[in-house]
């Protein structure tokens, strides 16, 4: 079976991406399950189970970052996906923690960025990005040529390997590209392991502290003026 994970900001055109993938997967009769790992509410999986009658779930992290959720429940998640008997699982994560990544060795990692949120935006959201074997650039009949390909210049600028798509994924375009690479990546090998490594440390502000200041917290801190110190054993 071969996994593939999509990422990316929130409203960043997703779920509408893995939509058009899934409709050319099914035309070329390969079974694909799909799995929303979201916060508090996501009905994706509902719809996607509706339009396309394959298997899905979805997973809420709750208290959980959705990316360190994802690490924690994916071993499951490919489980249930075999005993399904499908080709190919497609994870989409909420997209919420910019500073992680999601992606896993032998798999394809999948960026999805939305065109319109400034093209600053591959200069801000770090791992997501540049641990990504494909991103997708999405609405760009929504923004000029010039901004094209500053956008372009700049996840490149970010992630020099990376193989970028643009598509116009509400009517279909540019999906194809991202077939071909779905249809040709690796498949995945157990034990798993992530692409890169997780945050520099966990802190006591993610386990649920809620003081401010750093004299109430311990791990890894940082100050005002950007210096980074260590509290603790």
């Amino acid at each position: 079976m071969k996994l593939i994970v999509f990422a990316g900001p929130p409203t960043c055109g997703k779920t509408t991406v893995i939509k058009q993938v899934i409709k050319r997967m099914i035309a070329k009769q390969l079974k694909t399950a799909y799995i929303k790992i979201d916060v508090l509410f996501a009905d994706e999986d509902e719809n996607i189970k509706r339009d396309f009658g394959i298997p899905t779930k979805k997973i809420y992290s709750g208290e959980l970052c959705p990316d360190h959720c994802n690490v924690v429940v994916l071993d499951e998640a490919v489980e249930w996906a075999e005993n399904e008997g499908v080709d190919f699982l497609f994870v989409e994560t909420a997209g919420l923690c910019l500073r992680c990544s999601p992606y896993v060795q032998n798999s394809l990692g999948v960026v999805v960025l939305e065109s319109t949120s400034g093209m600053n935006l591959p200069r801000k959201i770090g791992p997501m990005l540049t641990l990504a074997d494909v991103a997708v650039i999405t609405k760009i009949d929504l923004i000029s040529q010039a901004e094209r390909e500053v956008f372009r210049y700049r996840v490149l600028e970010a992630a020099k390997e990376i193989i970028i798509v643009e598509s116009n994924a509400l009517y279909g375009i540019g999906i194809d590209p991202i077939v071909k690479q779905i249809i040709n990546t690796k498949e995945i090998e157990k034990p798993m392991f992530l692409k890169g490594n997780p945050p520099v440390g966990t802190c006591t502000i993610c386990v649920g502290k809620k003081e401010i200041g750093a004299k109430n917290h311990f791990g890894v801190l940082r100050t005002m003026e950007n210096e980074l110190f260590y509290v603790g054993e």
